[in-house]
C-alpha cells in the first residue's frame, strides 16, 4: 500500500513538473528578453555619450553639415562687409547677428563630421557652388563688395534674403529627413531664426 501511494505521489508530482514546464519556460523566455533588452541598453550607453556617437546619423545628416558649412562661411564673408560698407545701422547689427550665430554653428558642424569619419569642407570650398541652394554667384558677390552706403544696404538685404532662404530649404529637408538629433534641433533653429531674419530684411527693405 505504501509502495503504491508512493508511486502515485511520484506520477503525481512528475506530471506537475511537466505541466509547470512550459509555464516556467515561457517566463523564463520573457524574463531573458527583458535581461537582454535591459543589458543591450546597459551596452549601448557608453556609445551613446562618446564623442563619435556612431551608428545615430544617416547620408541626410552628412549632406546637411557638408552642406551647411560652406553656406554659414558665405554668410558670414558677406556680414564681414557690413562692418566698412554698411551705411544702416541696423544692417551693421543684423550682419553681426548673423556672424555671431553661424560661426559657432560651423565649428559644432565641423565636429560632428570629424566624429563621423566625413570629410569636412575645405575654407572656400563653397565657392563655385552655386547649385547650392541660396549661394551667391561670384557676379553677385563682386556686386557687394563692390558697393557702399545705401546701395550696399539694399545689395546686402536683397541677397542675404535669397541666401537664408536657401538655408531654410537645407534645414527643413534636414528635419524631414535627418536621424541625428542635434543635428535636427539645430535644423530647426536655422529654420525659425533665418525665417524670422528674412522677415526683418524684407521689412528693412520696404516689403511686406
Amino acid at each position: 500500500m505504501t509502495t503504491k501511494s508512493s508511486l502515485i505521489r511520484r506520477t503525481t508530482a512528475a506530471a506537475a513538473a511537466t505541466t509547470a514546464a512550459p509555464v516556467l519556460a515561457a517566463c523564463g523566455a520573457n524574463g531573458d528578453s527583458g535581461s537582454a533588452h535591459n543589458g543591450h541598453n546597459t551596452a549601448a550607453s557608453p556609445s551613446a555619450s562618446a564623442p563619435a556617437v556612431q551608428g545615430v546619423h544617416n547620408a541626410a545628416d552628412t549632406a546637411f553639415a557638408q552642406g551647411m558649412i560652406p553656406h554659414h562661411r558665405q554668410a558670414i564673408e558677406m556680414a564681414d562687409l557690413a562692418a566698412t560698407r554698411a551705411e544702416s545701422a541696423e544692417v551693421k547689427k543684423l550682419a553681426d547677428e548673423i556672424k555671431n550665430a553661424q560661426d559657432p554653428e560651423i565649428k559644432t558642424l565641423s565636429g560632428w563630421l570629424t566624429s563621423w569619419g566625413e570629410q569636412v569642407p575645405a575654407e572656400g570650398a563653397g565657392h563655385g557652388r552655386h547649385d547650392m541652394s541660396g549661394m551667391m554667384t561670384a557676379e553677385e558677390m563682386k556686386q557687394l563688395e563692390s558697393s557702399s552706403g545705401k546701395a550696399f544696404d539694399t545689395a546686402f538685404l536683397q541677397l542675404m534674403v535669397k541666401h537664408h532662404g536657401g538655408a531654410v530649404a537645407m534645414a527643413k529637408t534636414e528635419q524631414s529627413d535627418g536621424k541625428y538629433q542635434p543635428a535636427k534641433d539645430m535644423a530647426a533653429a536655422i529654420n525659425t531664426s533665418q525665417s524670422a531674419e528674412i522677415a526683418r530684411m524684407n521689412t528693412l527693405l520696404g516689403k511686406s
